[in-house]
């Protein structure tokens, strides 16, 4: 990306830089540590340890004590994570990112080494977890932060590690009872403003939380119980989505009218789409349109916790655990949209005609288009889902041998909806010659910023004698299918059951201490359904009209426009009647998956002396056997006459395949002395295909355009799984339990990758006898054609490197008691460039992409000081650009280029140690300080067409705990 001085400038003074003073101080602090650390050892031995730096130290030792390269964060106390949310906590360890949810602006989806979300393995107490959406990728808000113990994240694997990812397996566990040393209860609640100087309408929110821990019978039973509740009225969010981006040629010769020297004359005053507007060989760019909205949302989520232990001796322990988070959200999105030169040959808008026009540079900077057709939004969308875990976990030792049996299960269903109603001026059945049309004008248009342009509409929206509730351009075909509105109720529903089975015995073969066996089998059904409709003013008249119920209005997101409002729930039935809609498009999304994956290992735990440099570790080996099919809807797009199930039949298909992988992995960990050690990983990973890329619907119909041939899109049931092979090297420096210092370097080159191409198909099993097939051309009267499918293609590679500092100052000197950083950089590459060709797309324009998800350069940064009570603590977390996931506006993933961001948290917190309010903390927070925007652009990252502000969030919250 290349910047101007002034942008330089302002990114410096607006973003955390690792300086060489940063760096020399870095390596100072670590270089006088040690000394400080030998020179007080009984200080240090004496201290209580409570709050932040207790969360700290936890996480330090689980790193420290384990075989495998983990990153790890712990509960600074009961029922309380670092942060509101897992994936904004996990965010700050080394080489994990997060995106923000583009509707809410909470972190919610986690990138672990510059891999798509979809790479990581799930797990909730080492058990593989159901996900709520069309991929695997678990959705972290479904798990409230108040009900974990800990999160430790894999980023090498060993083999009783199932369930695991390409980039890394992230587990998160709750309490166990048995681990505390006596009963503790907690009381937590938390009151939040969020959307503060956001520029929009503020939001408000609860958070409540109860968590309660016991021991009986001597400590042969153990009970954990949490609680959480947590309610929010969202702020009004301000958003602006540009069309711009679009490219088409030779308007003027093929829209115009007239003789070639009157379209010659013309061309300057028409408008174009946001290519150009055509005059012999200059061009001249304009915008292809807009949506602007504002939007606000609600949320509730209740979550529960139980888990029970019992261990009458020292030979047999059983684990019972529940867990279960149940969700409401909706979204209500009221703004205007249209196109000013998207649309110019009549079949939606208007063509319409730029005058007053300024050109600068190649761009027409001002101007006003007549005829312009706006449509006001106002949608709603909402959503109900619920998660259920349990999972029974039962130890013996017999003789040498501990064995293992553990059954559970993970379900999640997600039932939402989204309603959505047009209002404007009616269509017409002759849009190319409407009358009565209003026009935009606009300034301030540089060819890239379309966010800041100003416009203005000649017509209110606001009027509700303009604002009509009606089918305004006739998107869904005109006057036969009416669609003054849209409505459509998908529903997914994921569940995992497993069951395994192992044995562990102790060994002594040489550096082989330990041997583990074991079978893991799985079973996953994964299904989608959509059921969708138009929505027609009753008495059926195509361009009929309703008057919008009441009188508010409401700013159209950024434009400043305003429009009218109104909330459509309840409005089926008085105000529209359902059309129910089927297509090629809308079968494609009904589909279900099935997943038999049988994984049998062998472990063994490694402790030796290898060139005067005592070792341990582990080596294994994992052999999956996977069995996967899918059912789907194949439909002849040719025999489609219409929408409904009558006029686009689609027969049911159902496509599957096996296969067996092999998955050796080596963890060893050289100790240098002076709690120093070296960490060496090898293996063969593998992260499952995304489920919708596996659905077996298929859709394709005779190309006549050019060459005839038979052409399709749809979803491959036979994919396999991506493939990696990994190498990791880490040097680490722990100073205690107090601190460590690492450098760790990885490389993963991708054997196999999921790609989305067009390829040639033998359509021949889904051909029906009125299909018709090529009569020309080099492919008459053949059934082979193109079919745009996910395959397994070769891969590239990623490479990076991963530098940790986490230190308590006092090592340095015993004034700077209490204070400590926090901080972590990572940089990372990939030769991966995949083909645009095919993929599902929003706003991407190049004909080749980076790999989704990735960031190459990631920065976090933690002060924090506790003494004497406080616990004051300012992070930063910040990544660079990179390919992120939307869903669009028909609940389609979308790929799309999202802008780096950073982004500042502050914590303060009082606990009183004595006195009658022993046990009571008093809490603050300010997420988002710096009110970091969230950004869209298309091909370059200055040129922005979608920005959002969600504003600051402030918390302030009270903890009891006795």
């Amino acid at each position: 990306m290349t910047l101007n001085t002034e942008q330089r400038s302002a990114a410096a003074r607006a973003s955390f830089r690792i300086s060489p003073v940063a760096v020399g101080c870095v390596m100072l602090i670590a270089a006088a540590s040690a000394t400080a650390q030998q020179a007080t050892p009984q200080q240090l031995e004496t201290v209580t340890v409570t709050g932040i730096r207790k969360g700290i130290e936890d996480a330090i030792s689980v790193k420290k004590n384990n075989d495998s390269i983990v990153e790890a964060i712990s509960a600074e106390d009961i029922g309380k994570l670092p942060d509101a949310s897992v994936a904004e906590s996990v965010s700050r360890l080394p080489g994990v990112t997060s995106q923000r949810n583009k509707s809410t602006g909470k972190a919610s989806s986690v990138s672990v080494r510059g891999m798509s979300p979809d790479f990581n393995g799930a797990l909730l107490n080492g058990r593989e977890q159901a996900s709520s959406g069309d991929s695997r990728g678990v959705e972290f808000d479904l798990y409230p932060s108040e009900l974990l113990g800990s999160v430790v994240i894999y980023k090498t694997p060993d083999a009783q590690l199932v369930g695991q990812g390409l980039a890394s397996t992230i587990d998160l566990r709750t309490a166990r009872p048995l681990d505390f040393g006596k009963r503790t209860i907690a009381v937590n609640h938390r009151k939040q403003r969020t959307g503060v100087a956001s520029g929009a309408g503020e939001g408000t929110g609860d958070r409540t939380s109860l968590s309660y821990v016991d021991q009986f019978f001597d400590r042969k039973v153990g009970v954990a119980v949490g609680l959480v509740r947590f309610t929010e009225e969202g702020a009004d969010q301000q958003k602006f989505n540009s069309w711009g981006g679009w490219n088409v040629d030779d308007w003027v010769t093929t829209k115009g009218t007239g003789s070639a020297l009157a379209r010659e004359a013309q061309c300057a005053t028409m408008a174009r789409t946001d290519a150009t507007i055509v005059c012999g060989t200059t061009k001249y760019k304009v915008q292809g349109g807009f949506t602007a909205d504002t939007e606000s949302s609600t949320a509730e989520r209740d979550g529960a916790m139980a888990t029970f232990q019992f261990k009458p001796n020292k030979d047999f322990e059983s684990t019972l655990d529940f867990f279960r988070s149940k969700g409401t959200f909706g979204l209500k999105k009221t703004g205007l949209e249209g196109a000013i030169g998207g649309n110019d040959n009549g079949t939606y808008d208007p063509v319409g005609v730029i005058t007053g026009y300024t050109l600068s540079n190649g761009v027409v900077s001002a101007g006003t288009l007549s005829n312009y057709k706006g449509v006001v939004r106002n949608h709603v969308e909402g959503g109900d889902d619920k998660l259920t875990s349990w999972g029974w976990n039962n130890k013996l030792r017999v003789a040498d041998w501990t064995l293992v049996a553990d059954i559970a299960q993970s379900k999640v269903t997600r039932d939402s909806s989204r309603y959505e109603t047009t209002a404007g001026q009616p269509g017409s059945a002759s849009p190319a010659t409407q009358a009565g049309l209003g026009s935009i004008s606009w300034s301030g248009f540089d060819g890239g910023n379309y966010t800041s342009v100003k416009y203005n509409t000649s017509l209110s929206y606001a009027d509700r004698a303009v604002a009509k509730l009606t089918d305004v351009n006739g998107w869904s075909g005109g006057a036969s299918s009416p669609q003054a509105g849209y409505v459509a109720l998908p529903h997914v529903e994921d569940k995992v059951d497993s069951i395994r089975l192992s044995g562990k015995t102790d060994l002594g073969w040489g550096p082989l201490t330990a041997a583990e066996f074991g079978v893991n089998y799985t079973k996953r059904d994964k299904v989608r359904t959509t059921q969708e409709g138009r929505l027609v003013i009753k008495g059926g008249n195509p361009y009929g009209v309703a008057d919008v119920p009441g009188s508010a209005t409401t700013t159209a997101g950024t434009t400043g426009l305003s429009v009218v409002s109104w909330d459509p729930k309840g409005s089926l039935g008085s105000v529209y009647e359902l059309g129910q809609k089927i297509d090629a498009d809308i079968l494609n999304k009904d589909w279900t998956v099935s997943e038999k994956v049988t994984t049998a290992y062998a472990k063994g735990d490694l402790d030796g002396e290898l060139f005067g440099l005592n070792y341990r570790g582990n080596v294994g080996l994992q052999i999956v056997g996977a069995d996967q099919s899918s059912t789907g809807f194949n439909v002849d797009r040719n025999s489609c006459t219409g929408n409904t199930a009558a006029t686009c039949p689609g027969a049911t298909v159902g496509r599957g395949t096996s296969y067996t992988d092999v998955l050796p992995s080596l963890n060893v960990g050289f100790d240098l002395g002076n709690d120093q050690v070296v960490r060496l990983a090898a293996a063969k990973v593998l992260s499952r295909p995304n489920m919708g890329d596996m659905r077996a619907s298929l859709g394709f119909s005779l190309n006549n355009s050019g060459t005839q041939i038979l052409n399709g899109s749809g979803g491959n049931p036979e994919l396999k799984p991506f493939k990696a092979t990994a190498l990791d090297l880490s040097y680490e420096k722990y100073f205690g339990k107090k601190g460590y210092l690492s450098v760790a370097g990885f490389y993963k080159k991708l054997d196999t990758y999921i790609l989305r191409i067009p390829t040639v198909f033998d359509f021949k099993p889904y051909v029906g006898p009125t299909t018709p097939l090529p009569t020309t051309g080099p492919a008459a009267g053949s059934t082979v054609g193109i079919l745009n499918q996910p395959i397994n293609g070769e891969g590239g590679n990623i490479r990076g490197i991963e530098l940790a500092l986490n230190v308590p100052l006092s090592m340095v000197h015993s004034w700077l008691d209490g204070f400590g950083i926090q901080l972590n950089h990572s940089s990372t590459n990939s030769s991966v460039v995949l083909p645009t060709s095919g993929f599902s797309t929003e706003s991407v324009n190049p004909i080749s992409i980076p790999l989704p998800g990735l960031s190459k350069k990631v920065t976090n940064l933690r002060f924090y000081y506790e003494a004497h009570g406080f616990q004051i603590a300012v992070a930063q977390r910040k990544r660079s650009d990179f390919l992120g996931e939307v869903s669009d506006f028909q609940d389609n993933r979308q790929l799309t280029f999202i802008k780096g961001e950073s982004i500042v948290d502050l914590q303060i917190a009082y606990e009183f140690g004595s006195g009658w309010l022993k046990g009571l903390s008093l809490l603050a927070q300010g997420n988002n300080m710096t009110n970091s925007k969230f950004q869209r652009y298309s091909s370059s990252p200055s040129e922005i067409t979608e920005s959002i502000k969600y504003g600051k969030t402030y918390l302030f919250g009270v903890n009891y705990k006795f």
